[in-house]
């Protein structure tokens, strides 16, 4: 292939679709790899998860010299892991910002999420968010708030603040269909508040590969129905898809619109694959479409440049997506139990690594102290 010929990414994000890449590190910052990663493979974005940061702090020494003079400066953990997390995500909102500005606000993102454990907490998710907005303070930091049943009011708060938000941990139609209209009454009241809905963005993250991951896990057990594996998460992101140019259309939002407001676009997370057997880059190749945004781990984004290939299949398929989620049914697959469990399991995996993350630094601290 001649050199000069577009990537795969680049033909991807062509289609309309953003690469963001689903990692973050003080190295990958300040070593110039982040910006490698913009520069050859057509990154725009970047999120983290405490599981992330779990990661990128226990290892290597990056953070020593900070996590030392915040020990002699009495921080506590806490308050040293919102300091050093604060830092890595101002840099890289920095990194971003040409990006954000050439794109008038459309990519140039980076997300860092509220403390997991205040999963089921509104008014403290708020209270975080907003804390987290005033620390950062870039115009292009999303902050990330689970969209668990608490979840909703604080992000709907946060937005009617003219606040930009990352919804994560979405897994069914009936709380993205949630998460979406929590976002446009947001821009309403800050509308009617006389504030700009134009400073405000989101993104609605849908996790794809677990939906898979679990509903296999359910149709062995069941057993014989292995023509049904692999097919929810895709059918599932499909028709969140659908109703994404639902609510982003019509009167109601055309009103919204006319005053400066932009969709809330779907972001699809958790698109490595998780089995073996299934190809590499199944969950970036099924949902290509335009005004998306597909957070890839590195793995994933050079698996994709190596043989990807990029197709608009995101709205092709819509009753055989139907017809997944009818099969499953009938054969015994309770959709809401599955999507309920995930979204339980999912904040308690992200609470688990904070808590892990605080002990880890923890014990750094105390190495790095001074006697």
């Amino acid at each position: 292939m001649p050199s000069d010929a577009p990537s795969p990414l680049q033909r991807l994000s062509a289609l309309g679709q953003s690469v963001w890449v689903d990692f973050l590190s003080r190295e990958s910052i300040r070593g110039g790899h982040l910006q490698e990663l913009i520069d050859e493979h057509s990154v725009v974005g970047a999120t983290s998860n405490p599981t992330i940061f779990q990661k990128a702090m226990s290892s290597g020494d990056a953070y020593d010299e900070q996590i030392h003079e915040l020990a002699a400066q009495g921080s506590d953990t806490s308050q040293t892991f919102w300091t050093l997390a604060q830092q890595d995500i101002t840099e890289a909102c920095d990194l971003f910002r040409r990006i954000w500005e050439e794109g008038r606000g459309r990519d140039g993102y980076v997300s860092l999420e509220v403390d997991p454990r205040l999963a089921y907490d509104t008014l403290e998710t708020y209270r975080a968010a907003m804390a987290i907005h005033e620390a950062v303070d870039r115009p292009n930091l999303l902050v990330k708030i689970p969209a668990t049943r608490p979840g909703l009011a604080a992000i709907e708060d946060v937005i009617a603040k003219g606040r930009s938000i990352n919804v994560t941990l979405i897994f069914s139609l009936q709380r993205y269909a949630e998460v979406a209209e929590s976002y446009i009454r947001g821009l309403e009241r800050l509308v009617a508040e006389g504030g700009d809905p134009g400073t405000v963005a989101s993104v609605a993250s849908f996790f794809v590969s677990r939906i898979d991951t679990e509903c296999d896990r359910r149709l062995d057990e069941i057993g014989g129905q292995d023509e049904l594996k692999g097919k929810l998460a895709i059918a599932n992101a499909k028709l969140a898809y659908a109703h994404y140019l639902e609510a982003f259309s019509g009167p109601r939002w055309e009103y919204l619109v006319g005053k400066g407001a932009t969709p809330q676009r779907v972001l699809w997370a958790s698109t490595s694959t998780k089995n073996p057997d299934y190809p590499d880059t199944m969950y970036v190749e099924g949902l290509i479409g335009p005004d998306t945004v597909d957070t890839m781990p590195e793995e994933t984004i050079m698996a994709y440049q190596d043989h990807g290939d990029p197709e608009p299949r995101l709205q092709s398929g819509l009753e055989d997506a139907r017809r997944v989620l009818a099969d499953l049914e009938r054969v015994g697959i309770d959709y809401d139990d599955l999507t309920d469990t995930l979204e339980r399991e999912g904040v308690e995996k992200f609470a688990d690594s904070f808590d892990e993350l605080m002990k880890s630094l923890a014990d750094k601290r105390k190495a790095l102290a001074p006697a």
